[in-house]
């Protein structure tokens, strides 16, 4: 199974959606500019996941995809700053490489410049090598440098522009279902427990008057997290501020929320998240509960007893944390499916198809990734990266 690390990287190349599409003109503009000022005939952008390197935009050689084992560049991308090689034969690194020993291509001189997410993952490369033994100068190094985040940027642009495209429909639908699906009925189940809560016969049950006091907390805090949601939707998104926030209390919060359906699912919650994540708390308390009532309701329909585990793993440049279940799962052709709005993977189950939709709004906001793989407990593993907020 991948890591973490590198299944964070293959979703954040995912999200590009670059690989296997045609050139973007303006990435091989950057190529053909890298090459000219440092004075070789072949620069490339190599996006690197766990299998293969993919050349996405070329000038000087034709556009191909190897083995990443096969891969100069995956030998130094994720490393700080770029690579300047003068001869790769005499670089320990390079020396058995396939594109160094001719079984490949023949390179003698090599630089490059790693790509790195705006969320701090290292995704490929900005490269330039030739057949002779070379040399650039300080300023040709600084450029390959700027033109490698000038690369990032313009993936940035491709993918703002495709969520731009999708979600503009799916905005003005959820803030929609959002106002009449849910601070409806839950401004009517205030309203019957301000009837319940002035009977009389509530004097002589101080187990039923917590109940109340309890049920009446929860709504309030509903509320406030369906307003900031409403707000969320029609304002696009934007997040004012991202203070620290407790992540074990937020799963605290929401389990106590969701107890009612916890008991009748004779679900079991373990949470392994001391940490402090950069966040919003609503959000990231609507994000929480969205995934554990999902593991809750999928995995008790399936006919088992919901075991739910909450983690988080510091990873480069933020927080992973993890929803993983003992539930049927999400097959593999469904994983990105289900996050788009009113689709769903199991449509023997209630449901309206926002809830994962809805999770990947709020996760894009904060900056970060989320995505589906298989779980160590036999189901679901729905995981997202919360980047740390820059200073």
């Amino acid at each position: 199974m991948a890591s973490p690390q590198e299944l964070t990287r293959r979703a954040a190349i995912a999200g590009y959606a670059v690989i296997g599409e045609p050139p973007e003109p303006d990435l091989e503009g950057l190529v053909q500019v890298a090459a000219t000022l440092c004075g070789v005939p072949t620069a490339v952008v190599n996006i690197i996941d766990d299998r293969y390197q993919h050349q996405v935009a070329t000038v000087g050689v034709a556009a191909a995809m190897c083995s990443r084992d096969d891969s100069m560049c995956a030998i130094v991308f994720e490393n700080p700053g770029h690579v300047v090689v003068h001869d790769a034969r005499a670089d320990p690194r390079f020396v058995a490489n396939p594109f160094v020993t001719g079984q490949l291509a023949n390179v003698r001189f090599y630089a490059s410049s790693p790509l790195v997410t705006p969320s701090g993952v290292p995704i490929g490369t900005l490269c330039v090598f030739d057949d002779v033994v070379g040399e650039i100068s300080p300023a040709a190094s600084k450029a390959l440098e700027l033109l490698a985040h000038q690369v990032v940027e313009v993936l940035e642009l491709r993918r703002a522009a495709r969520l731009l495209s999708r979600t503009n429909a799916e905005l003005s639908h959820f803030a929609g279902q959002v106002s009449h699906d849910l601070r409806n009925p839950l401004n009517a189940v205030s309203g019957f427990i301000e009837v319940a809560a002035d009977d009389p016969e509530l004097a002589h049950a101080p187990n039923a008057v917590r109940a109340l006091a309890r049920a009446e907390s929860a709504v309030a805090r509903m509320d406030a997290m369906i307003r900031e949601l409403l707000d969320y939707a029609k304002t696009g998104g934007a997040i004012a501020s991202r203070p620290d926030v407790d992540l074990e209390g937020i799963v605290r919060a929401v389990v106590d929320d969701l107890d009612a359906d916890l008991r009748s699912a004779r679900a079991r919650i373990v949470c392994d998240a001391p940490v402090l994540v950069r966040g919003d708390e609503l959000l990231l308390r609507a994000l929480l509960q969205n995934l554990i009532a999902n593991a809750v309701k999928f995995t008790a329909a399936a006919g088992r007893e919901p075991f739910i585990e909450v983690q988080a793993l510091r990873v480069q440049a933020g927080w992973r944390v993890t929803v993983d279940d003992n539930g049927p799962g999400v097959a593999v052709e469904d994983r990105e499916r289900v996050f788009v709005a009113m689709e769903r993977g199991d449509r023997s189950t209630p449901g309206i198809g926002l809830g994962l939709a809805t999770c990947r709004r709020i996760v894009e906001a904060h900056g970060g990734l989320i995505g589906i793989d298989e779980s160590h407990l036999g189901g679901a593993s729905v995981w997202f990266l919360l980047p740390d907020a820059e200073e």
